[in-house]
């Protein structure tokens, strides 16, 4: 790996909810994964309880807390609801990664640690990250069972009738940081982790007459780990960064985008499935069709049906969709993403699109104002 940490690449995401089983059924049905693994009282576990889900190469774990003394879970989701805790990259050797991170700055959570079974051992090691998020090393090399030593197989497999989605696994992570505080999380990154910089949006670049945020993105130095990183900047209305700060109270993941090789088949399954996403106007597809440079393999009128975005990049394009805000809060929400050619990019050509119509969400919720309209009501 030329990467200076040998990360092969994301492994899980882990989510902290109100009810894991809940969440984890929302998941095999609205996304098309299986529930392959459990952690609960029966294994042993008293406080809490996880749910294991995979499609191809994604991971999403969900925990919800058994009793209110577990308060890393409980405390977590009382003060931001439902949301990402902690993302983990498959690396070659955990102690090895850990050190280079930790002696170059990183914020310690845990140090090494070998999970064990009959099975074999998992190792992990995690540092912090925004606010209450966490990154995590692991290495499973040495296990050949379900997801880790403390989880097993489901105790009751439910048949969940659902389309296939198509999903293959993590492109991107998104972070929202407060303002002034995205260039100390991108050198965080790229001290402690040996990333660079890739893009750079600059004030003008990402906004409507209303809102507007700034981004970086750092990456790994062979790509295979992609993180934007958004604050907010000034504007006359509250931005969308503003919101999910306001609402999570702190920073943290804002979304996760994942990939698929068919988004057209994706989003139409994931729509039967039941989920729900951005509407995008139909004067955007008369524009994607009077563009004389765009050549791409899809049919406009399958996109306008679907209202997925295109933008087109040197030799390639990409297609995206982004989901409605999944829980109470509008905070975290998905992105579903099919690259072609050598698309590198984030979609720049669709942020005016695509800010119209998070606006337009903000604005039903109450929260496009910057103060809000009248009295609000107790809870």
């Amino acid at each position: 790996m030329s990467d200076s940490m040998d990360i092969r690449g994301y492994d899980y995401v882990e989510f902290y909810v109100g009810s894991a089983k809940m969440v984890a059924y929302w998941y095999a049905k609205a996304m098309g994964m299986e529930i392959t693994g459990y952690l609960g009282p029966e294994t042993g576990v008293r406080d809490r309880m996880s749910y294991y889900l995979t499609k191809n190469n994604l991971k999403i774990v969900v925990t919800s807390a058994l009793q209110p003394e577990c308060y890393d879970v409980a405390g977590f989701v009382a003060k931001h609801g439902d949301g990402a805790k902690r993302w983990a990259v498959e690396v070659d050797d955990v102690g090895s990664a850990f050190r280079y991170a930790t002696t170059r700055g990183a914020v310690m959570v845990s140090k090494p640690r070998r999970f064990e079974n009959d099975h074999g051992y998992v190792e992990e090691a995690a540092i912090r990250l925004y606010d209450d998020t966490e990154l995590v090393f692991i290495n499973r090399d040495h296990y050949d069972y379900i997801f880790r030593p403390d989880f097993c197989k489901p105790h009751q497999q439910i048949n969940i009738v659902c389309e296939d989605t198509g999903l293959i696994g993590i492109d991107h992570i998104v972070g929202n940081v407060r303002e002034n505080e995205m260039n100390v999380w991108a050198a965080y990154f790229n001290q402690t982790m040996g990333f660079e910089t890739f893009v750079d949006f600059k004030a003008g670049d990402i906004g409507t007459k209303y809102s507007a945020l700034l981004s970086k993105v750092v990456r790994s130095k062979d790509s295979v780990i992609r993180n934007p990183i958004n604050e907010p900047f000034e504007g006359l209305k509250k931005s969308q960064i503003e919101e999910y700060i306001e609402q999570y109270r702190g920073s943290g993941i804002q979304h996760i985008a994942i990939a698929t090789r068919d988004i057209v088949s994706t989003i139409r399954a994931l729509r039967n499935n039941g989920m729900e996403f951005l509407r995008v106007p139909d004067t955007y597809y008369d524009m994607l069709r009077s563009r004389k440079d765009l050549k791409i393999n899809e049919n406009i009128d399958d996109l306008q049906e679907q209202h997925i975005l295109c933008d087109k990049e040197s030799n390639g394009y990409l297609l995206q969709l982004f989901t409605k805000p999944i829980g109470d809060r509008p905070t975290f929400f998905f992105e579903f993403i099919q690259r072609t050619g050598d698309s590198q990019g984030f979609g720049k050509g669709n942020f005016q699109a695509l800010f119209e119509s998070i606006e337009l969400d903000q604005k039903l919720r109450g929260n496009l104002d910057r103060e809000p309209q009248g009295e609000m009501p107790a809870c």
